[in-house]
């Protein structure tokens, strides 16, 4: 039987295009989407390990939408299959008329594109409950160390590189404490920076963990990174 949700309006359904495209371009795969209780959560992976041997740290961005309530599902969806289907229900709308020509539509109902079940990253599921606020750091911190990053990783990088070298820079990279934030991985930087969750300098970033997690809590969305097994951090 296939499943559907529901976004609010056509500027929800462009908003979660925007979100799923900047994604797509990090990480050209598959996106987990859960819906229950009237929310949507879309978690995306910027940076996962491979192979056991893969230092890489596991960074994922998550976004929430308002939904109906009766929807309730758990499923992994190919990310351009996805954006296909919402590019379709924008085009079918019927907004609205005002002088702007922008006006706001009805809900929009999104039929979920075939799961796919061998996606690694989305066996491993952050907790929806029992964070707690440890710290926060700032919008020009993460800024900074994702531009750095990312120099260090064009840098490192010859040209015609096979996926083995970039997979081990980007690991050692992306796998490095931001500054002031012994145990949070660099890539939570580049996952913020990527997804657009990054706009001001200024903005306070709350720094919240549970377990193994670690999460930073922006105004656009949250990244999650969870701390690698041989971790000290209690």
């Amino acid at each position: 039987m296939s499943q559907f949700f529901s976004l609010t309006d056509t500027l929800t359904v462009k908003d979660l295009q925007v979100y799923l495209g900047r994604a797509g371009r990090v990480e050209d795969g598959s996106i987990r989407m859960i819906a229950g209780s009237g929310v949507l959560a879309v978690y995306t992976a910027i940076l996962y390990p491979r192979s056991l041997l893969d230092h890489i740290p596991t960074v994922l961005g998550l976004r929430t939408f308002a939904t109906t309530r009766e929807a309730a599902f758990d499923a992994v969806v190919p990310t351009r299959s996805l954006l296909n289907r919402l590019v379709q229900a924008a085009n079918a709308a019927q907004p609205d008329e005002n002088v702007d020509g922008e006006g706001e539509s009805e809900p929009l109902s999104i039929r979920l594109p075939l799961e796919v079940s061998t996606v690694t990253w989305t066996g491993i599921t952050p907790p929806r409950g029992g964070w707690r606020r440890v710290g926060e750091t700032s919008g020009a911190v993460l800024f900074d160390t994702a531009a750095e990053g990312i120099a260090d990783v064009a840098e490192a990088i010859p040209a015609q590189a096979g996926e083995q070298i970039v997979q081990r820079v980007r690991g050692e990279v992306w796998g490095r404490p931001i500054p002031s934030l012994e145990y949070v991985a660099a890539g939570a930087a580049f996952a913020a920076h990527s997804l657009g969750f990054l706009v001001d300098r200024d903005e306070r970033v709350g720094v919240y963990e549970t377990g193994p997690w670690t999460r930073l809590t922006l105004r656009r969305g949250h990244v999650l990174v969870k701390r690698p097994a041989w971790s000290l951090r209690g």
